[in-house]
């Protein structure tokens, strides 16, 4: 991958946004009707090598109205012409002049056309040319039902820009939406390829670049743009590699990890191994006295302190004269249950670099965080899942935003960064910058998977904060939350290639974090 196409790569755009940059490049010269003709045959090229002519040979194209619509006429022109045998689904009676102007065209050629969704019902695949970016209003009346009955058919559904129904933004079904297999991207990536609710629309995912100008993106989102997606150059980048040839384990961080209860005993061990996996030099684990010959059992490569219990089994506080700045960075929340009040309550007055989770969250919640996170000295990162996120942030879940706006604002808010957990992380820097992890698994939808997040993430902020100036520890912390759930999420997909989706439990996801390949960092 290049230097262009990994930056292209990186860029999320809103429907507005990308009306402007395509504004930008039409009043500079480029004719609509040259770039409808270079996306539809990039398209057909696509189309050609998924769906080769052999494997299949009969394929419906759905014709919106607007140029969505052109571009599918540009396919179903070029598939023609190839010897795929091509019908034409036309709903609309009034098209766009371009459009208009492919469909003469595609009639004029003996491309058959009909209104009725059912003729349509033995083609071997679909192409969705409905609707782009841009749709707003719900899909209703014959539309739905035509859209519906697609999607009851087993046949593959290839979706052009956006499945049609899905807004371009927040991802919603607009009444109801095309269940696409595949969907390519035109230009840059919109902003719904990053929504949870439009991933059972969208499939596969791709981007069909079309060479949009650099200048022209940059004019209208900024150099470097507020939202981005994590691309692998990206994550490696800021993992704290190539160590030097002459470093020892004081030199590559200690983390201290605030964990585990009677109730949860396992959440300590998991946060345990996903910190051993972050590759840190040293690593102290406080947790319940009783729970000292299970943790060194299991994590021998460990110091564990013992702390004082409270009467059911969690910390009651931290060991006295134990200093919090003696380590390179602290991670707390895993197991904890919501007794453990003084051990949050200490690492939040502690000066270094404070990762928080679980029932870390929960108490902070009860302490205001937007109060209490801007009077720290040191940099804090929050990995809330939704419901953490709530009770952390209730002014802010109550107000029409999707996840990533909401991410934002509590960043903004709290002076914290902010991973908000799901099936597209969000992580958001108190300065404004947004990023999304694109790529996951349900694979990761088990108890624990978070409390490994939480170590590595963690070890990940202990490397990076060795030797580092005061003002950038934030920028370390954020790096390390960005790798942390890049690297996540890649062994969670690694695992589920080599295992299934049902067989990715925490302890093997862990396993799974340093056999993901990071090139010549490595």
């Amino acid at each position: 991958m290049n230097s262009r196409q990994a930056q292209i790569q990186r860029i999320v755009v809103t429907a507005e946004q990308m009306r402007r940059i395509e504004g930008r490049v039409f009043e500079a010269g480029m004719p609509v009707a040259a770039l409808m003709e270079k996306v539809g045959e990039l398209l057909a090229r696509r189309i050609q090598a998924l769906y080769p002519l052999g494997q299949v040979a009969k394929v419906g194209v759905l014709v919106g109205p607007g140029h969505n619509g052109g571009d599918a006429l540009v396919i179903a022109r070029e598939l023609h012409f190839r010897g795929y045998g091509v019908i034409l689904f036309r709903p609309f009676a009034r098209l766009k002049d371009l459009t208009a102007h492919h469909a003469h065209y595609a009639d004029s050629l003996g491309v058959p056309s009909v209104t009725e969704i059912e003729a349509l019902s033995d083609c071997d695949f679909f192409v969705d040319g409905l609707f782009g970016f841009g749709l707003e209003r719900p899909l209703t009346g014959p539309i739905a039902t035509a859209v519906n009955h697609i999607n009851q058919l087993p046949q593959p559904i290839f979706s052009i820009d956006l499945p049609s129904g899905v807004h371009t933004d927040t991802g919603a079904v607009l009444g109801t939406a095309i269940r696409a297999t595949h969907t390519a991207c035109l230009g840059l990536w919109k902003r719904a390829f990053l929504q949870d609710q439009a991933l059972d629309s969208i499939g596969r995912a791709e981007l069909i670049d079309f060479d949009l100008p650099i200048a022209d993106i940059q004019a209208v989102l900024g150099d470097p743009p507020t939202v981005q997606r994590i691309t692998p150059e990206d994550a490696i980048a800021r993992l704290p590699l190539p160590r030097p040839a002459a470093t020892h384990k004081y030199k590559v961080g200690h983390l201290l990890l605030v964990c585990g209860s009677q109730q949860y005993m396992g959440a300590a061990i998991l946060a345990g191994l996903g910190a051993s996996a972050s590759g840190v030099g040293m690593l102290t684990l406080a947790a319940p006295a009783f729970l000292k010959s299970v943790l060194i059992a299991q994590l021998p490569e460990a110091l564990i302190l013992g702390c004082p219990e409270t009467d059911q089994g969690a910390i009651a506080q931290l060991p006295e004269g134990l200093d919090l700045d003696a380590y390179s960075a602290i991670a707390c929340g895993p197991g904890l249950t919501r007794e453990a009040q003084a051990a949050v309550r200490a690492v939040l007055s502690s000066e270094r670099p404070l990762l928080l989770d679980a029932d870390g969250l929960n108490i902070l919640a009860d302490l205001n965080p937007v109060q209490t996170l801007p009077q720290r000295a040191a940099p804090t990162v929050l990995t809330p899942h939704p419901g953490e996120f709530k009770r952390l942030f209730p002014e802010i879940t109550n107000r029409e935003m999707d996840p990533g706006q909401m991410a934002q604002t509590a960043a903004q808010n709290s002076r914290a960064v902010v991973v908000l957990k799901g099936a597209r992380v969000a992580i958001a820097h108190p300065q404004g910058q947004l990023w999304f992890n694109p790529e996951s698994t349900p694979a990761l939808a088990r108890g624990g998977s978070g409390d490994v997040l939480t170590g590595l993430i963690g070890g990940l902020m202990a490397q990076k904060s060795v030797g580092a100036e005061v003002d950038l520890l934030l920028s370390s912390a954020f790096d390390a939350a960005l790798s942390g759930v890049w690297l996540h999420a890649q062994a969670g997909l690694l695992a589920a290639q080599e295992r299934t989706v049902l067989g990715v439990d925490p302890r093997t996801l862990a396993g799974y974090i340093n056999k993901i390949p990071l090139g010549s960092n490595n």
